[in-house]
């Protein structure tokens, strides 16, 4: 067993206390997708969340367990995590400072702009965001909020675990693989998590961008493996370093091994959510729903839960998806 506060009951208890707080976000099925598959996939459609990711969950359960003279945030985030963070600032009557690459998404730092937040840019191939970010916190004596290696953010982004599990049985279904993207890996411990705690026999699997694919390579080894950074890819959600180290530890106990995608595959997924499940996803938040396109692993004939993580794309990005084809 894992060491960790992170389980089913603190996870319970987190979807208790973000009740009325966060949307429960729908599971969609698609008939036409089920048949091209073979299989029968069950999507949770976190790009449905408040800030349009799930990274509100972790974010609006941390903040809320601050002191309440705690006024002043600071955290750092490619977008996803930053607007989460900046929202649930807002809706507590707080502060963000959130340190975001200056080449993140268009449309991440509007949004994070919209909900009030100071935004401080860096360059990601020449300074460390941690380290600003650190120093920002000590100066203006603020509270970090990290972006995945954290058990009370792991424990909110786990609450989308309950929803699936509620859902999932309210149409008696068990599922027999679960796939879900991972960057540091805190949505997969969360879910994981919990998943596992009613689905004994569900395999789980972390989904990432080819290149990015530390969680895989970690897996593997039972080590924490590290990117190369100078590789790029689309899917700027998912391009942490390497895994963290406490969701590594819950994630090696839970997970059954890690696929990759490519940004087609990606773009592919996009275009196919949109065109059969009328919805919008960003290309981290379509990479689970690539895998079991691709078929990375085998899923005929099984019940797929398959994590919809984000939608928030930039226009040009997601244009680019529509000149693919659609399965």
């Amino acid at each position: 067993m894992v060491n960790s506060n992170v389980t089913f009951n603190s996870i319970l208890e987190a979807s208790k206390r973000l009740e009325g707080k966060i949307v429960r976000t729908p599971i969609l099925q698609s008939k036409y997708i089920n048949e091209k598959l073979e299989s029968n996939i069950f999507l949770k459609a976190e790009n449905l969340q408040t800030i349009g990711a799930f990274k509100f969950r972790g974010a609006m359960n941390s903040i809320l367990q601050l002191p309440s003279d705690i006024k002043k945030v600071v955290a750092w985030s490619s977008g996803n995590h930053a607007q989460a963070v900046a929202a649930a600032s807002k809706i507590t009557g707080r502060q963000a400072t959130i340190v975001m690459p200056e080449d993140s998404p268009k449309a991440k730092l509007e949004g994070t702009a919209f909900w009030g937040a100071t935004i401080i840019k860096y360059d990601r191939n020449k300074e460390n965001r941690e380290e600003i970010g650190k120093k920002i916190a000590n100066e203006l004596n603020a509270t970090i909020i990290p972006p995945f290696d954290d058990e009370k953010v792991i424990i909110g982004q786990g609450t989308a675990g309950i929803e699936c599990i509620e859902q999932l049985n309210d149409i008696n279904v068990i599922p027999d693989v679960v796939l879900c993207c991972c960057g540091g890996g805190g949505l997969i411990a969360g879910i994981g998590t919990a998943l596992k705690a009613k689905f004994k026999n569900a395999k789980i699997f972390s989904v990432e961008p080819e290149n990015f694919d530390d969680t895989k390579k970690s897996l593997a080894v039972n080590s924490i493996i590290s990117n190369d950074m100078s590789h790029t890819s689309i899917c700027d959600a998912l391009l942490a370093d390497k895994p963290g180290k406490i969701t590594f530890e819950i994630n090696r106990f839970n997970l059954t091994s890690g696929v990759a995608v490519s940004d087609k595959e990606a773009l592919i997924a996009m275009n196919t959510a949109f065109r059969h499940l009328k919805i919008v996803l960003e290309p981290g938040g379509a990479v689970a729903l690539a895998a079991a396109i691709f078929k990375k692993i085998d899923i005929k004939n099984q019940n797929i839960l398959v994590i919809a993580s984000g939608g928030n794309v930039d226009k040009d990005i997601f244009e680019n998806c529509l000149n693919e084809q659609p399965i």
